[in-house]
């Protein structure tokens, strides 16, 4: 399942397509959706912006389309006029003269006004976005700490997108591996020192991941540029001590790590 860094790789190549571009065609599945059709043509996208796995699409008229990819929902970009041959169920098309994006298989898509958008169970809920660039580790730190957070092992704790948004199973397995920590930690009970490692994994490795990981083919498991150190790399060596990686479950996913040097 696509994580933070594809879901902004993802709008990355939506914005590269229709960004301020007039738009010629609006066409919504649902019937709760048609009233914004017309009133959408000759309007701009004007941003995309992402929260952990939900997109924004920001319009000229100051409407906002929300679409969460959930397990099987995909983006794609087409030249105008052009559908796809797929057994995907289409739910979005927005059209410029030149190029047209589309949401297929999605199932949780609405349109707000930017009062209704901040009242959004979701973006209610979730954290901050590891990747946005105002988001320190010091904050981050911080969030660790608190009382909302400070007891909850971080097994679980990384893969609620009410802590960061953004975060998912490689990213903690591989956050993990690099700040030298097993899984049934508590931030409580961290040295300061630890925590200032784990604080600046938690930036680090989802920024890495999107800013080297190549296009992501649907029909395979992750990108192949960014370099996993334990997910995926069960009886192999660490990199680090050269132990053995092994293998388990946790929060009901598999887990990677290396017992003799994460503790």
């Amino acid at each position: 399942m696509p994580e933070g860094p594809e879901i902004r790789r993802a709008a990355d190549a939506l914005e590269a397509a229709v960004l301020d571009k007039p738009l010629t065609d609006v066409w919504f599945a649902f019937p709760e959706l048609k009233t914004f059709e017309q009133a959408l043509i000759g309007q701009k996208v004007e941003r995309i912006e992402t929260r952990g796995k939900a997109l924004l699409t920001r319009f000229s008229n100051g409407t906002t389309l929300y679409s969460h990819n959930q397990l099987y929902g995909v983006w794609r970009v087409v030249n105008s006029g052009d559908i796809p041959q797929t057994t995907r169920v289409l739910r979005v098309k927005l059209q410029t003269a030149d190029k047209a994006i589309l949401l297929y298989s999605a199932s949780d898509i609405a349109m707000f006004d930017d009062e209704q958008l901040l009242k959004h169970p979701f973006l209610l809920r979730v954290g901050p976005d590891v990747l946005d660039l105002t988001l320190t580790a010091q904050q981050v730190k911080e969030r660790l700490l608190s009382a909302r957070f400070r007891k909850r092992q971080f097994s679980g704790l990384l893969l609620d997108q009410a802590f960061l948004a953004g975060l998912g199973n490689y990213l903690r397995v591989e956050i993990l591996w690099h700040a030298g920590l097993a899984p049934q930690h508590k931030a409580q009970d961290l040295t300061d020192v630890q925590l200032d490692r784990l604080a600046n994994a938690l930036l680090d490795i989802p920024r890495l991941s999107y800013n080297t990981r190549g296009s992501v083919d649907e029909n395979k498991h992750h990108g192949a540029i960014f370099s996993f150190k334990v997910f995926h790399q069960a009886g192999k060596k660490c990199a680090r001590c050269g132990g053995v990686i092994e293998k388990t479950m946790l929060s009901s996913r598999p887990f990677y790590w290396c017992p003799h040097c994460q503790l």
